[in-house]
């Protein structure tokens, strides 16, 4: 099959593929709002009657929560059976009066780097997932049918916690089954630069309060023999730590870790990653991580143990002469590699535990969370393959990257459906996602579409 042909009618169409994004754009499906639910519902049925245009048999599915959009195409051809996911429910638009324009009457705009894409959704994630769209388009456009088995699965309720997913993929087990999931709801590592997400980090979450004294005491009658528990709180804090490496100090702490691939690293190096203004921009001067590992490999590679919120005692206006009673720590664990939720809880835990003073007790939380890293099986042949795609279009060198945060859906392709994932994104930093003023690159859309079209060839090859 003939892929110039496929990139001169996705160069032809770009303008009709922005309109085709605008009108989805146009519709404000916000899962978490119930106000919004007919729209999402609406937002569905937009999707399935696009996928039933370019020959796909699409349908929505009904969920306790917003609908799944499920679609099929190519049953019986040879070659390999992918599952594309994306998701079409976007954030909440608050505060609106940060925004320069209606967020759900999009336009295109002139911006330094090029003429964006401005709206609500436009990168996260109706842009991505529509690049994918329209790459299919113009292939059935072109050849009449499409390069391989394809499962569409478009979910309405990433953006309030996917409540119905891993119910729905296990209902629906059989019929999601494929050789590899494409992911596009990721970014690219800096502006041009294009990367396959090669390792995501897990998260496990905790809470731990600390008690001493029956009641809050008056500090002139108890400063001095009794236990304060912010002051024992603060203390076990810093156990957390070893200020001379930058690395944690609960025992046990790096079981499971593994040290970056050569050859990732030597991508990593050459990837235009701007250190100094990543830290300049949120007002750093220097990194504040692991003491001998670059902030590349400190953000997608090192496990983290973050304190995010301390409190206790007296907060209101002027100054109350207390001992208190109870004081509060909330901690969350970014996971890499092998390493196990459930195994590190019980060694903070303890390390909590061993290091109470006489008359101290602690509570734990018992509403767990913990989820461990996802890392991508890089020995299959088809991420190699997509690297070379990615490369030749962007006229630079692919680059396999890592994340520093989650994307709980891999996981559970993983987990329910047995399934390895492949994340490519084209969405760039300054996207403003989640934010005002959201925005998708038109060089982003236009390079995503072919760059699908691309890897789509190439795996067929492979």
């Amino acid at each position: 099959m003939s892929l110039d042909a496929v990139l001169s009618r996705i160069d032809t169409d770009l303008n009709t593929s922005i309109d085709r994004l605008m009108e989805f754009l146009r519709i404000p499906s916000i899962s978490t709002d119930p106000a919004f639910k007919e729209n999402v519902d609406k937002a569905a049925d937009w999707l399935v009657a696009d996928l039933q245009s370019i020959g796909i048999k699409a349908e929505k599915r009904e969920t306790p929560g917003h609908p799944m959009v499920v679609g099929h195409v190519g049953e019986g051809s040879e070659g390999p059976h992918v599952l594309f996911y994306g998701h079409y429910d976007v954030q909440p638009v608050d505060p609106l009066d940060l925004w320069n324009r209606d967020p759900f009457d999009p336009a295109l705009e002139d911006t330094v780097h090029g003429q964006v894409i401005r709206g609500r959704g436009s990168s996260d994630d109706k842009g991505q997932l529509m690049t994918f769209v329209e790459a299919c388009r113009a292939w059935k456009a072109v050849h009449g049918t499409l390069p391989c088995r394809i499962t569409f699965f478009f979910e309405g309720e990433e953006e309030s916690g996917s409540p119905s997913l891993v119910p729905f993929l296990e209902e629906n087990k059989a019929e999601l089954q494929a050789d590899l999931a494409l992911v596009c709801d990721t970014s690219m590592v800096s502006r041009g630069v294009p990367s396959i997400a090669s390792q995501l980090r897990g998260m496990l979450k905790d809470e731990f309060t600390i008690t001493g004294p029956r009641i809050d005491l008056h500090s002139g009658h108890y400063g001095g023999p009794g236990l304060n528990p912010l002051r024992e709180l603060s203390r076990i804090v810093a156990s957390f730590y070893d200020e001379e490496t930058g690395r944690v100090a609960v025992d046990g702490f790096y079981e499971g870790v593994h040290e970056v691939p050569a050859e990732q690293l030597r991508q990593w190096q050459n990837c235009g990653f701007d250190e100094a203004e990543y830290l300049n921009s949120v007002g750093y001067s220097e990194p504040h991580g692991e003491k001998g590992y670059s902030t590349l490999e400190q953000q997608w590679a090192r496990p983290t143990l973050e304190v995010n919120g301390l409190w206790g005692g007296y907060n209101g206006a002027g100054s109350k002469t207390v001992i208190p009673s109870e004081a509060h720590c909330k901690i969350t664990c970014r996971l890499v590699g092998d390493m196990d939720p459930d195994a590190l809880r019980n060694k903070i835990r303890r390390h909590v535990e061993d290091r109470l003073s006489p008359d101290a007790k602690v509570v734990w939380d018992n509403d767990l969370e913990g989820s461990p890293a996802s890392v991508m099986n890089l020995d299959r042949p088809e991420f190699e393959a997509a690297r070379s795609a990615l490369s030749d279009e962007w006229e630079r060198e692919a680059v396999f990257t890592g994340m520093g945060g989650s994307i709980p859906v891999v996981g559970y392709f993983n987990t329910v459906l047995g399934l390895d994932s492949m994340l490519v994104g084209y969405a760039n930093d300054d996207d403003a996602i989640h934010s005002p003023n959201e925005k998708y690159d038109v060089k982003s859309f236009h390079k995503g579409i072919r760059s699908w079209a691309r890897i789509l060839e190439a795996l067929t090859k492979k």
